[in-house]
């Protein structure tokens, strides 16, 4: 980042500082985004014409138009020492190649793919674990032009069908089954049904993983594909917003949206954020834990292009035992770790030290993100994991395959925060009426193209849905749906979805404060709030998950709502507090408010196939609690 900044500095001596450095990427949006393609060495097999067409329309920016390049090109090296990808299970490492043997291994698969008829544009599914054969599965289909799209096994089969049968994929990958929390879960039967519930696929490519066993009797091997003799393939080049990607919303009202994203787009952004950002050399170490069904997976895959190697991980975080990752991370010598908020919580509450168990001197950064890393998530880190370690809580979304908010290694690190805005993104917090406001909470907006936008959604030719999602309510604006503020250093705080912010007596209030304080108690493993109707206006109910033995009583209740009061305000104290035995969550492993707000309406909650555990719905229904 100072080397950049330095760089910059040279034509542009305002540029002295990075909030200095962030407002020039921002007013030079073209010259900045122009710079990072030759700061990262991106690839290409013809350099851009120009670098937009329309800026700053948004939407309506095409970036890097006339230029050509292949995603997979620039992921895969050819060196035959250098480590590209580790992978692990629960059962502790399970693979190790080379990034020679991953472009051999990438070659053979886009060869038999080709030879399978895929083309430009088709679309290639995943159901699969996170383990080194989708890593190589994505980079053979990229090689092609064809279009990637994944789901983790813990999706049931109506949720893989709501995905995948929008898109109509050509091939399907599958394992015959995967392990979490040491049981051995058959996915075989999940797949046949997928086969015959999605007419498009003609081809299944099975991996027997963990077990022998195959899926289908006219199914292709992944060991006899890679088996085959090897051949010379050439990558062909497409144009810089040639569609890679699709990802899906949760799908938590309706189907799911489908997201098509570029290749330019995603390659750029992730190098920025990668490079810049974290601060990733090549032949560092690079770990996130993800199921390949999360955009983390698609941002953590990036990081072969800035020459790093990837450490991945299949399972339950806190199995065979409760520090299995960070032991993971000492003995592979991980430079960068990567985990959600909620992992960082458990862990503590688990009581996980890993420097007391750990030799961790090569970890320098922890990442977060998945939900608001809470500031006493910041104390545990800094003192069971690292005291000089850089801490980056980052946010963003699927929906730009990327962060708007990342860390920094020029900057310091403020407890609660997200530590600066991301280069080139031109965030701004809006109150109701649409007027930028600092210092205060209100809607995140972005007021400016970058190049992750999605290039748009699958089968929304006009784009209206597209424009519908991210553009109609504050015209010109990219309204994110993250309630923040702007903090006084710069950084950021999320203080929850914007269509979930609570309003009890017209103050509005972000769920993640209420979480923050809650989930401070060793009691509280996870709760949810939200706002119920109640005699012509609404009061908040706080829903807390306790852990094992423990019961919600009186002296309890009044701990937590003694605890909130003192650390935000009156408003934010619930009402009524209800202890349950599990919290809905959506498959992509975020907290569910809407659906339980619903619920205790008496509302149908219309897809129930976008939760992990809709059961635990169950749970808030006809409650006698809510009615008095």
């Amino acid at each position: 980042m100072m080397r950049f900044l330095r760089q910059i500095a040279k034509d542009w001596p305002q540029v002295t500082d990075y909030q200095s450095l962030h407002r020039w990427s921002v007013e030079h949006g073209e010259l900045f985004w122009a710079t990072v393609w030759d700061f990262c060495g991106i690839q290409a097999e013809k350099r851009w014409d120009r670098v937009s067409d329309h800026f700053p329309k948004m939407p309506g920016t095409r970036w890097f138009p006339g230029s050509r390049l292949n995603f997979a090109s620039n992921l895969l090296k050819e060196s035959d020492t250098q480590l590209a990808l580790i992978s692990w299970n629960e059962e502790g490492p399970r693979s190790r190649i080379t990034c020679a043997e991953l472009l051999r291994q990438v070659n053979q698969l886009a060869l038999k793919l080709s030879e399978l008829g895929v083309q430009p544009g088709d679309r290639i599914a995943g159901f699969l674990p996170n383990i080194s054969e989708t890593v190589i599965a994505m980079l053979a289909g990229a090689s092609l032009g064809a279009i990637w799209s994944s789901c983790s096994p813990d999706f049931g089969v109506q949720s893989v069908q709501d995905r995948f049968g929008q898109i109509q994929p050509k091939i399907l990958f599958a394992a015959n089954s995967y392990r979490y929390a040491g049981k051995h879960l058959d996915l075989r039967d999940r797949v046949r049904n997928l086969m015959e519930q999605i007419s498009s696929i003609q081809h299944l490519i099975a991996i027997p993983y963990l077990r022998p066993g195959r899926i289908q009797s006219e199914q292709l091997d992944w060991n006899e594909i890679m088996s085959a003799p090897a051949r010379p393939f050439e990558r062909p080049s497409f144009p810089f917003d040639h569609p890679l990607y699709i990802l899906y919303s949760s799908g938590t009202t309706g189907l799911p949206k489908c997201m098509v994203h570029g290749a330019g787009g995603t390659l750029i952004q992730h190098l920025k954020e990668q490079i810049l950002h974290t601060n990733l050399s090549p032949g560092e170490r690079i770990f996130y834990y993800s199921t390949c069904g999360w955009m983390m997976w698609n941002w953590l895959v990036s990081s072969l292009a800035a020459g790093a190697t990837l450490v991945l991980y299949d399972g339950s975080p806190f199995h065979p035992h409760d520090a299995i990752l960070f032991e993971m991370a000492a003995r592979e010598g991980v430079n960068v770790f990567g985990v959600s908020a909620k992992y960082l919580s458990v862990a503590e509450k688990r009581g996980v030290h890993p420097t007391k168990d750990y030799d961790l001197s090569e970890l320098r950064t922890l990442l977060s993100t998945g939900s608001p890393l809470a500031p006493y998530s910041f104390d545990y880190v800094r003192d069971r994991v690292g005291a000089n370690l850089q801490l980056s809580s980052i946010s963003g979304g699927t929906d730009l395959i990327s962060c708007f908010a990342l860390g920094n290694s020029i900057l310091p690190v403020f407890r609660g925060e997200l530590q600066s805005l991301g280069l080139g993104m031109a965030v701004q917090i809006l109150d109701p009426g649409g007027a930028p406001t600092v210092g205060q909470a209100g809607e995140l907006v972005c007021s400016r193209p970058f190049p992750s936008m999605p290039v748009g959604f699958w089968n929304d030719l006009e784009g209206s849905r597209y424009q519908a999602t991210y553009f109609d309510h504050f015209p010109g604006h990219w309204r994110h749906g993250d309630w923040a503020q702007i903090t006084p250093s710069g950084g950021l705080v999320i203080h929850g979805r914007s269509d979930a912010t609570l309003n009890p007596g017209g103050v509005r209030i972000g769920t993640a404060e209420i979480y923050r304080q809650a989930e401070k108690l060793d009691s509280v493993l996870e709760s949810v709030v939200v706002v119920q109707e109640w005699e012509d206006d609404v009061r908040l109910v706080l829903f807390v998950q306790l852990s094992a033995g423990i019961q919600l009583d009186d002296e309890l209740s009044d701990r937590i709502r003694r605890t909130i009061r003192q650390n935000t305000s009156p408003h934010h104290v619930p009402e009524k507090i209800i202890q349950v035995l599990d919290i809905p969550r959506t498959l992509s492993g975020k907290i569910s408010e809407l659906a339980v707000r619903e619920v205790i309406h008496g509302r149908v909650v219309s897809n129930l196939e976008a939760l992990a555990n809709p059961t635990a719905l169950d749970l808030f229904k006809n409650l006698k609690t809510l009615q008095s």
